[in-house]
């Protein structure tokens, strides 16, 4: 036994570096590679039974790196038990428990005719254990791509990294962790800068690590090089009188690109300005990493802001001039794109949308346009969508102007309908075909161009909105025409074909259309079922639906035909589901949104969301925790007497009560006739206020209910021995309980 073994309890612990170097990793893997290389440390140590408080982990392109601040020096002795068969057991079954433990019967304890095995485990040095974890971490990393090399690599049991393996630095303390894999092995020298520093540097422990290759121009902490790219690029731009378009993403990224970060600003031709902002940015931005800049007035400037990995003799005036010209090259392509493009009219482009297959049981893009263009005029016509209704939001009812007249909304419709039908037409173009992020945005530059209307031209280019949480979203009637009905029909027509979204599948993201039509709705104060959008889009569905069952009949299509039908089967169920997620971050309770949806025909998003707050506000009140615990009582007694009770006496706890006036009863209490007296003054107030949209008003009728229930259950005796009188009773619990129900389901409500 070593030295420090022997006294390893006794020994301050000592700190812990690894280094693995390879070539350049990609900056998008970095990330991971760091939780990868702590999830795989720690559990390499808890295993040996070694304690690991806070990690250090760095990323640079040429290597990952680890700290662990005192490790023991040694783990500690520990003894385990291991319960066996009973002394009774045939010999079979102790044989096999013995080779398991690698004991003999003599080293077993017998307790109480059980036989135990206690095997003791002595502590090792850490730095064992640490030689044996390295070649496992290595051997067990979880790249998203990686690859074999050398001589070796025509074996497929041969070392895999991201990019070939260089070299491991492991000093635990201020030694060596003698460790060696695939002929690669540890020791003290690393590499700084591929240009500043090529030499070998030698590591003396993990104190000295980092400023080490700092004084090699590398800077190990990825966080430290993201700060000197983010604060270095926008002072290069300020410093030419420029504002630099912030990008965390792209911040990273140069981090993960460079191990020496040096931001510079660059310049580009103006003429390129002529191209549309998003198209430069996005040029710069995914073709050279690079950061673009706003002028004095807010708008996109002819500058560029790149990220060197050297320290320039010239201050870099070389590397600007070069990424210049690489840049005016993708900035070419890009002015060229926008110029072919529009040769062609959004109507042109549009012809080739027959081409592309939307899916193979719904058709092509251009049925699916054809369907939204009728569906989005539709909205406008039918007064769904108008100006009365734009600009209401937050969920509130529509604003009170005046309907537009019958020529608004002509020309309306006549809008909405050219939109659907170009808002996919920018799919064929060149542009989206480099840079498919930019559909829609594109429509909408090339609609503008050609001179069509700018509620036209929004539409195309807003229709996506909102595409997820935070997106804008989209307020001109128009717009909001084609954007419900692009995601109306996409939801109708592969609930149809039965491809609705299962557990954390949505292949066709029909959760996100779901979300972005409700979030339309309640921005818009769009006052319409849902069955009834729902219904409609469904019917585009016919034409299809029967060409396809044609086709199937003549043997020409194989699958289950359509049936338009189904579209609308689960679907309210699907948005009540994504409703409660949007809702959720409101802090409004998912219980109270399906006690609403259960009452049926509810389903007017608008309505329902203002019901569901009211009674959430009443819920919070000892008036509505009260009179839920009367009602799950009174709606218990029902049920319990259903069995015993003829239902038209009776009722059900949501079904149709008997009619009960006072003298219909003579031997009625006070406390019966107080609660019938609440039931009639409550029942009619509680739904006019429900139908008049009242419904603070309803919740109010409502808690007028709480105490004659309250004295109700605490003074008379619901099933009485008199047949008579216990019919009665339960008579009044069922108006009671259909009274409640008037208002929301109270059996949906947690509590």
């Amino acid at each position: 036994m070593s030295d420090r073994l022997a006294s390893g309890a006794a020994d301050k612990g000592a700190d812990f570096l690894l280094e693995l170097r390879s070539e350049e990793i990609p900056a998008r893997m970095q990330a991971g590679a760091r939780a990868e290389l702590e999830k795989l440390f720690r559990a390499q140590m808890a295993a040996a039974g070694i304690d690991v408080g806070d990690l250090t982990i760095w990323s640079t392109p040429r290597r990952l790196a680890l700290i662990a601040k005192g490790l023991p020096q040694a783990t500690a002795a520990v003894s385990e038990e291991i319960k066996g068969p009973r002394s009774s057991a045939p010999p079979q079954a102790l044989e096999g428990f013995l080779r398991k433990t690698g004991l003999t019967q003599d080293q077993l304890k017998d307790r109480d005719g059980v036989y135990f095995a206690v095997i003791d485990k002595p502590g090792r040095a850490t730095v064992e254990v640490l030689a044996e974890a390295i070649p496992a971490i290595v051997r067990g990393f979880a790249w998203p791509k990686s690859m074999r090399w050398g001589r070796e690599s025509a074996s497929s049991e041969s070392l895999r990294w991201v990019r070939p393996l260089s070299g491991i630095v492991a000093i635990f303390g201020d030694e060596l962790v003698p460790c060696e894999i695939g002929g690669i092995a540890s020791g003290f020298v690393t590499r700084g800068h591929r240009f500043h520093c090529p030499g070998e540097i030698t590591i003396g422990s993990a104190a000295d690590y980092a400023e080490k290759l700092r004084a090699c121009h590398v800077i190990v902490d990825h966080e430290e090089r993201q700060a000197i790219v983010r604060d270095g690029a926008a002072k290069a731009a300020a410093d030419a009188g420029l504002s630099l378009v912030e990008d965390e993403g792209l911040v990273i990224e140069n981090a993960g690109l460079t191990e020496w970060p040096v931001p510079l600003l660059g310049r580009f031709d103006e003429a390129f300005l002529e191209v549309p902002p998003e198209v430069i940015q996005l040029t710069a931005r995914v073709n050279q990493k690079y950061f673009v800049v706003n002028g004095k007035d807010g708008k996109l400037a002819n500058g560029f802001v790149c990220t060197a990995n050297i320290d320039a003799k010239d201050g870099g005036a070389e590397i600007v001039a070069g990424n210049r010209k690489v840049l005016a090259a993708r900035l070419s392509d890009a002015r060229f794109f926008w110029e072919q493009d529009q040769k062609k009219t959004l109507e042109q482009h549009a012809e080739k949308l027959k081409n592309i297959t939307f899916h193979e049981k719904l058709g092509t893009v251009a049925d699916k346009v054809e369907r939204i263009a009728k569906l989005a005029r539709w909205l406008v016509e039918e007064g769904i969508v108008a100006p009365a209704k734009a600009g209401a939001a937050g969920g509130s009812a529509p604003n009170a102007t005046a309907p537009a007249s019958a020529g608004a909304t002509g020309e309306l419709a006549d809008q909405a309908e050219r939109a659907a039908r170009l808002a996919k037409a920018d799919l064929v173009t060149e542009m989206v075909g480099e840079f498919p992020e930019l559909q829609g945005l594109m429509g909408g530059y090339y609609a503008r161009a050609e001179g069509l209307p700018d509620a036209v031209a929004d539409a195309i280019r807003d229709h996506y909105k909102p595409v997820g949480q935070g997106d804008d979203v989209p307020t001109a009637p128009v717009t909001v025409a084609v954007a419900l009905a692009d995601k109306l029909d996409t939801i109708a027509a592969f609930f149809a074909i039965s491809e609705k979204p299962t557990g954390s599948k949505d292949p066709f993201a029909l959760r996100r259309a779901a979300l972005g039509t409700i979030s339309l709705i309640l921005a818009n104060g769009v006052r319409v079922r849902l069955s009834h959008l729902v219904g409609q889009a469904a019917g585009g569905l016919s034409a299809i639906a029967a060409v396809k069952q044609l086709l199937d009949a003549a043997g020409e299509y194989k699958g289950k035909p359509i049936d338009a039908r189904e579209a609308g089967v689960g679907v309210i169920d699907f948005f009540a589901d994504r409703l409660k997620v949007q809702q959720r971050e409101a802090g409004v309770r998912h219980d109270l949104i399906d006690a609403m949806f259960a009452l049926g025909g509810e389903d007017d998003l608008v309505r329902l969301l203002a019901r569901v707050k009211a009674l959430q506000a009443f819920m919070a009140t000892e008036d509505g925790a009260n009179l839920l615990a009367g009602y799950k009582r009174a709606a218990n007694i029902l049920k319990q007497a259903e069995k015993d009770v003829v239902p038209a006496q009776a009722g059900t706890a949501g079904g149709t009560a008997p009619t009960i006036t006072a003298p219909a009863f003579a031997g009625a209490t006070d406390v019966d006739k107080a609660l019938l007296a609440a039931l009639d003054a409550a029942e009619p107030a509680a739904s006019a206020a429900v139908a008049d949209e009242r419904f603070t008003d309803a919740m109010a009728a409502l808690a007028s209910l709480r105490g004659p229930i309250d004295a109700f259950f605490e003074g008379v005796m619901v099933n009485d021995p008199d047949e008579a009188v216990r019919a009665y009773r339960l008579g009044l619990l069922s108006r009671f309980t259909g009274a409640v129900h008037g208002v929301a389901d109270f059996s949906k409500i947690e509590g």
